[in-house]
């Protein structure tokens, strides 16, 4: 009998603890997402919408489309060349001149060395912009040297430049021609909103039908 009641009692602290991470996970969820929702409805769309048709203008015209950044912003750059130039080309035929400058470790290493880490993205775009080409720079302090170092090189060549930051936007907001700035003092949700940009393009100049068709 005691054995049973013992038995009992470990089960339902067992049964308590799974109750307790069931609620924790629903209530981390249920809070991360109703931030996201509030960072997103307090975008500014008119932004959002001048950078998408800054793309598009771009590509009409055959100009390079060049992103970069760091950390994670540094694989946002490469998500958005990775969906941009395969789902571009395969639903228009229409070439796609993306490219991204997070990806060449031996050219960001060589340039980290041999100059500056600071540099490593500016020294890039002296070799191969010219100024049709739009350089996207990611950035959710907005104040990531080698990144403001780009944006200045960009703008001296003759690019068009558009700054995707976070926080205050730092002095990227300030430096880039066009800028799409997530007014959060958050990095996961300013990274979130960032991503959350490059699909928009993917559904733009991919599936332009898709932003009339009704939700469900």
């Amino acid at each position: 009998m005691i054995a049973q009641k013992g038995h009992r009692c470990r089960l339902f602290r067992v049964m308590s603890v799974f109750i307790l991470i069931e609620v924790m996970m629903s209530s981390v969820s249920r809070s991360y997402l109703a931030r996201l929702r509030e960072c997103v409805e307090g975008l500014d769309y008119d932004a959002m919408d001048a950078g998408v048709e800054l793309i598009r203008k771009t590509w009409l015209e055959g100009g390079q489309i060049i992103s970069l950044g760091n950390g994670g912003s540094a694989l946002t750059a490469l998500h958005f060349m990775t969906d941009w130039t395969k789902m571009i080309f395969l639903n228009t035929g229409r070439q796609f001149r993306g490219r991204t400058l997070v990806d060449n470790i031996g050219l960001m290493t060589g340039y980290a060395n041999d100059t500056s880490y600071a540099d490593i993205f500016s020294e890039q775009l002296k070799a191969i912009a010219i100024p049709r080409d739009l350089v996207i720079a990611i950035s959710g302090s907005g104040n990531s040297e080698n990144v403001i170092r780009a944006v200045e090189t960009a703008n001296t060549i003759g690019c068009e430049t558009l700054g995707l930051c976070g926080y205050t936007g730092g002095r990227l907001r300030k430096i880039a021609k066009h800028v799409i700035w997530v007014n959060v003092q958050d990095m996961q949700l300013s990274e979130d909103t960032h991503a959350i940009f490059g699909h928009m393009v993917v559904k733009a100049l991919c599936y332009p039908g898709w932003m009339t068709q009704p939700q469900g």
